[in-house]
């Protein structure tokens, strides 16, 4: 079978090599990713493969056209795909998974280095200014972490802070029984209340649109740390913004945020920025932005294209795809 994969990048090559090969499959790669353009391209494939470029109904319309009948993004949120448009013209969809602990590992880094003011710490040394003056840090023993979300990754991430003897609180719909041991479900109300550090591992839907708000935050503790290694919409920024503004928030580690999709994995030395929250929120020496990185290890890497190539093989044979999205 012929797949055709969009966004195709150089740390992808040896994945793409090796699971061609390992599955019999003929790939066609692709370095731009997915637009009106360049969809005539997916003439002649069933399936193709992308990323994170935004799929809009005009452009699922031109795949629809081309006769595509699956599209397999690399990511494990599909977000950035018009599904409803998908599921109106039957083009079947389909997300991947891979290793929980490329981002619950980046998730404990985040948190010790927003709690113990680490940003500040090298800007300082990067100066040789050695002054304790404002950079003392906080103990994880001593403080209680709220987990939003308790799938494949916040349970990895719960695991992960057991060994740091924090109290360990935990808010998902569908309630985890093998976590209960580590951590103490509640009630979302009472995560806000509760926590000194927030830290969010919930996907992208409607009703998570905007969990982070005025409102919510008004519940919390004053000085809470919000952390985020999910998706941007989670977070009102200009609501967290005036928070850490007023001190209600006292840090925040930030490996998504709104409005990042042409900004992150562009080169944009010299550019003025065009999201100016992304701009203000660099500058506060309490909030660590990182480029929706957390995910980024060999091992992940090689998921990401093993099952994107492995969905697209499920569905042409017809046969049970755990990665492809009910519509």
């Amino acid at each position: 079978m012929k797949i055709l994969v969009y966004s195709y990048r150089q740390d992808e090559a040896q994945y793409f090599e090796e699971f061609k090969n390992k599955y019999n499959v003929e790939l066609t790669l692709y370095k731009e990713g997915p637009s009106i353009e360049n969809a005539d391209l997916a003439k002649d494939f069933d399936c193709i493969s992308i990323i994170t470029t935004p799929i809009s109904s005009e452009l699922m319309g031109k795949f629809y056209e081309n006769g595509v009948k699956f599209i397999s993004t690399r990511t494990i949120g599909y977000d950035h795909i018009d599904i409803q448009k998908a599921k109106e013209l039957g083009i079947h969809v389909g997300n991947v998974t891979y290793s929980p602990r490329s981002v619950a590992d980046y998730t404990a880094m985040m948190i010790l280095m927003v709690t113990r003011k680490v940003k500040a710490i090298l800007e300082r040394s990067n100066v040789q200014d050695y002054s304790l003056v404002g950079i003392q840090g906080k103990e994880l023993h001593n403080l209680t972490v709220g987990v939003i979300g308790t799938g494949r990754i916040g349970a990895t991430v719960i695991k992960n802070l057991t060994g740091f003897d924090c109290n360990i609180i935990a808010y998902d719909l569908y309630e985890n029984d093998k976590l209960k041991s580590m951590a103490s479900y509640v009630t979302l109300d009472e995560l806000f209340k509760k926590s000194d550090i927030i830290t969010l591992h919930a996907p992208a839907t409607e009703d998570n649109y905007h969990l982070i708000n005025k409102d919510s935050i008004a519940k919390m503790k004053k000085g809470t740390f919000i952390i985020n290694t999910a998706r941007g919409s989670l977070i009102n920024t200009s609501d967290l913004i005036d928070a850490i503004e007023n001190k209600e928030i006292g840090g925040a580690a930030l490996d998504v945020i709104e409005n990042e999709s042409d900004i992150y994995y562009n080169n944009l030395k010299c550019e003025v920025l065009t999201n100016r929250e992304l701009a203000i929120l660099k500058s506060y020496p309490n909030v660590i932005i990182t480029p929706h990185t957390a995910f980024y290890t060999n091992q992940a890497v090689s998921d990401m294209v093993e099952n994107s190539i492995l969905s697209c093989i499920l569905f042409m044979e017809g046969k049970e795809n755990p990665w492809e999205v009910k519509c």
